[in-house]
């Protein structure tokens, strides 16, 4: 099996009378990137704060472990080997950018000239080298988040937990924060990842944990998620009204736009359900000038599974890590 990079049963968390996680499970294999989606409230940075030490869970947990370190009895393991960057960032806009990461080599107790060389490094690494010198409050968002990261990789952590990392910046930052993402993992980091961005969920994640009301609704891959959700369908367009009038006949159940001459076959879009379309076409010597397949999207997801006048909502079948308590949490 692939060794996980954090593993922990039936996370709760309580403050009063307000349940903020009630029961989450979670398994993430090393070197992939796990994302926690979910609306505001939903329990995301509580989860991060609990699996990082930096709050304690409630009695009734089960074993929570992190970089194959039981979290209750060798935290100070656990906190060498994770980096956190958290939704506000840690950087002081009084001291350089270079000051900044001198600082996080001296709370990681590197020697003098190891901390200015990795600083240094670093700083390139994230294309800081000319603001290097300058006030990180001179910084725009985007090299703020850049420089929140670069502070958590001094300490060399297996395991970085990004708490809406892009929160706040425009749309070329976001995907140069994505990059570095992706450059970490490929170097062998293991990255949770919490956001509110359907988008970034979908490009960077291997597997995705859709949080709701403390709970796992539901858990996969993007495609595996997409297809939760009915209303994927196949829309074929004909310019020739003798054709259109054919394929009609040869896709009863098809949604008919007289106007438009499309068709909307219900499917997954699957090489399979394609084929077979293809093949009832073809028995009818019917030809679409147009073929377009549309599948539900992460938006559509979020939306079903977060819906809480929803009476029911949908599991992903056979999700891996799960116990009989699925279910309920799905509901």
């Amino acid at each position: 099996m692939t060794n996980l990079a954090i593993a922990a049963n039936g996370l709760r968390k309580s403050y009063g009378d307000k349940v903020v996680l009630d029961g989450v499970d979670l398994a993430v294999p090393e070197g992939t990137i796990f994302s926690l989606l979910g609306p505001n409230g939903a329990g995301k940075t509580t989860v991060v704060k609990i699996l990082s030490s930096l709050v304690a869970a409630d009695p009734g947990t089960g074993d929570i472990h992190v970089g194959g370190h039981n979290l209750a009895t060798h935290p100070q393991a656990v906190r060498a080997a994770i980096g956190v960057t958290g939704q506000f960032s840690a950087v002081d806009g009084l001291i350089t950018g270079e000051e900044n990461m001198l600082l996080m080599a001296d709370l990681h107790h590197l020697p003098k000239a190891e901390g200015r060389r990795v600083a240094a490094e670093l700083l390139k690494r994230f294309d800081l080298t000319d603001a290097a010198k300058k006030p990180a409050s001179t910084y725009s968002g985007g090299m703020k988040r850049r420089l929140d990261i670069a502070m958590t990789l001094v300490g060399s952590p297996r395991i970085i937990f990004l708490d809406e990392p892009t929160t706040g910046l425009d749309p070329r930052s976001r995907h140069t924060m994505w990059q570095i993402i992706r450059e970490l993992v490929t170097a062998g980091t293991t990255v949770l990842l919490t956001t509110q961005y359907l988008e970034e969920a979908d490009q960077l994640a291997d597997r995705i944990a859709v949080l709701n009301n403390g709970r796992i609704a539901a858990e996969g891959t993007a495609e595996e998620l997409k297809r939760l959700i009915p209303g994927g369908h196949v829309r074929l367009r004909f310019t020739d009204p003798d054709t259109y009038r054919r394929a009609t006949l040869a896709l009863p159940d098809a949604a008919r736009d007289d106007d438009a001459l499309t068709l909307r076959n219900p499917g997954d879009g699957s090489q399979r359900h394609l084929r077979t379309l293809l093949d009832h076409l073809d028995t009818a010597a019917v030809e679409a000038d147009e073929l377009t397949v549309h599948t539900p999207d992460l938006d559509d997801v979020f939306f079903a599974l977060t819906d809480t006048s929803a009476p029911n909502t949908p599991t992903v079948p056979g999700q891996a890590g799960r116990d009989d308590q699925t279910q309920e949490n799905a509901r």
